[in-house]
């Protein structure tokens, strides 16, 4: 069963929930940072106005953590004899990822049962840690979104713990069951043999199985798929200082103004004007205020 660790700042249950691992995110000098979908959507939530939580699991010590950097954030799960660890290392640009350590996995006995009915779930996995069978628990309510990030879902990781790409084995079960994928252009490239054009003609395929799907493109921007239609919206310029964690908030800023709007053409250009300021500033400190997003948006 749940164990709800810390409730979100109302007291109450979430209006935005995401599930995932919290992760500890090792950088090049051997120091740590508090990483994750999980941990990027949940504050960009709360910074919008919204009662965030997440339900994961990791170590008692980790769990103890976070809400020393998220005190605001709900948290439920279960503790784990590991927490989530990634390494990353660098070469001529490129980036190398190794996880170190994995936490257990999440089933629907770690989410408690008040919030179930949030008005926004997100499902942000890191690393295969739940199946399929997790989103039947959320019922369908009008007016309510069930999203997903499937980053997690397209990576596997080898004996000495290498990430590698994965083919989304599971989508054909998953997408019937969302009302928005988001996810990065850059995702599908290991698939698609580097080519551009293929991987959007898997984006393509996949839109014909949920109502709404997002690609975000970094610089470029993003692309909107809605019934089987493209519109390509442009990126918002910024000063980038860390894109970590950019498509996580861009995800959960699409949500929040799709949820209180209704009109996902809006949404994407929000999202957009979010993710902008999130890379200007490291980690989680950029992630703004829905005061400074208005304030760029009428720039």
């Amino acid at each position: 069963m749940s164990s709800i660790f810390h409730l979100p700042h109302t007291g109450n249950s979430p209006d935005f929930l995401t599930l995932g691992h919290v992760s500890r995110d090792v950088r090049p000098d051997g120091t740590f940072a508090l990483g994750g979908t999980v941990t990027f959507a949940a504050l960009t939530a709360y910074r919008l106005g919204l009662a965030a939580a997440i339900v994961t699991c990791a170590s008692p010590a980790w769990l103890e953590f976070v809400p020393t950097h998220l005190p605001e954030i709900g948290l439920a799960g279960h503790t784990s004899t590991e927490t989530t660890t990634f390494v990353n290392t660098y070469h001529e640009g490129f980036r190398t990822q190794f996880l170190q350590a994995r936490a257990g996995e999440l089933t629907g006995e770690d989410i408690p049962a008040p919030w179930l009915d949030s008005s926004i779930v997100l499902l942000g996995p890191l690393d295969q840690e739940f199946t399929p069978a997790l989103l039947r628990h959320f019922p369908h309510r009008p007016g309510s979104l069930l999203a997903a990030t499937p980053q997690g879902w397209l990576r596997r990781w080898d004996a000495g713990g290498r990430v590698w790409p994965s083919p989304w084995t599971a989508a054909n079960e998953v997408l019937p069951l969302l009302d928005v994928l988001i996810l990065s252009h850059d995702d599908l490239l290991p698939f698609a043999g580097g080519h551009r054009a293929d991987a959007d003609a898997i984006l393509t395929q996949w839109s014909t199985q949920v109502p709404l799907l997002v690609a975000t493109d970094g610089r470029h921007g993003a692309t909107l798929f809605q019934h089987s239609q493209k519109e390509t919206f442009p990126a918002y310029p910024a000063v980038e200082v860390d894109p970590t964690g950019a498509g996580d908030v861009f995800a959960t800023a699409f949500l929040v103004h799709l949820y209180r709007h209704k009109d996902p053409h809006q949404a994407v250009e929000f999202a957009n004007c979010v993710a902008s300021l999130s890379i200007e500033q490291e980690g989680i400190a950029g992630i703004p205020t829905l005061e400074l997003v208005q304030q760029r948006m009428k720039r």
